[in-house]
């Protein structure tokens, strides 16, 4: 057998490791080589910085995983904040967005893992919402009167926003952009506007992706937040914190 230091394109190809020890056989097929086993391929857009956002750090806060258990979503995982801990100084931004879908099928065969889709809302599809918490150990989302983070925060890519109308945003995962119409946010996409149709409350007519706002601080704080939808016992915790630290 030929005894290679690096690939040869063959099939179980016997390597040296150096140092005098034996060489060693790798269990390899080229055959499957020019295989695809599981499409993965995504495809993202970066955008350009606006004014607000020049010379600043932003960090990304998003979504993983997909709909399902622990077993039915194997090798994936279920929904989870990613990251679901982060602390940031003030002076930095945070874009708070995720992706999501309507079209799982998890049925037979199941694939890698188990069929079905176990979660809440419309079978096969993704959603997620972002809600302050008054403390890490509840599992209910404080009112929007009581959600202070909002309060010490400011959208930068849509600077007429108040913090009621982020938190509106984010609860119902854009389907309002807000409590009134404002800039950015037109007539028929608001709490106010009475011609929109009603929301429905496990999110199934709100968007599957979100494009959220890159926000700035104007105040250090604590904020501990939960998506309503997906924390539940079938799906685990879907919750996190973020620590703000003053300059």
């Amino acid at each position: 057998a030929v005894v290679s230091t690096q690939s040869t394109g063959e099939d179980d190809p016997i390597i040296d490791v150096g140092q005098n020890a034996k060489p060693l056989r790798l269990a390899m097929n080229t055959n499957q080589y020019g295989r695809t086993f599981q499409d993965r391929t995504h495809m993202f857009v970066v955008l350009p910085r606006t004014d607000g956002m020049a010379g600043k750090k932003i960090h990304n806060l998003n979504v993983r995983g997909k709909r399902g258990n622990i077993v039915q979503t194997f090798p994936a995982v279920e929904y989870d904040f990613v990251p679901n801990k982060l602390t940031i100084p003030e002076s930095d931004l945070l874009h708070i967005q995720w992706t999501g879908s309507n079209t799982h099928n998890n049925g037979n065969p199941g694939g890698d893992g188990q069929t079905g889709d176990a979660g809440e809302g419309t079978g096969g599809t993704d959603r997620n919402n972002f809600l302050q918490m008054l403390r890490s150990d509840l599992n209910y989302p404080a009112p929007f009167e009581k959600s202070e983070f909002w309060e010490g925060v400011k959208s930068v890519n849509y600077p007429q926003a108040t913090g009621l109308d982020l938190a509106i945003g984010f609860a119902t995962s854009g389907y309002y952009c807000g409590y009134e119409s404002f800039g950015q946010c037109a007539a028929g996409n608001h709490v106010s506007d009475t011609n929109k149709a009603e929301f429905q409350n496990q999110l199934n007519n709100a968007p599957a992706s979100y494009f959220g706002h890159v926000l700035r601080f104007t105040k250090p704080g604590t904020m501990v937040y939960l998506c309503t939808r997906n924390n539940n016992f079938t799906n685990r915790s879907q919750k996190g914190v973020l620590w703000v630290k003053p300059q």
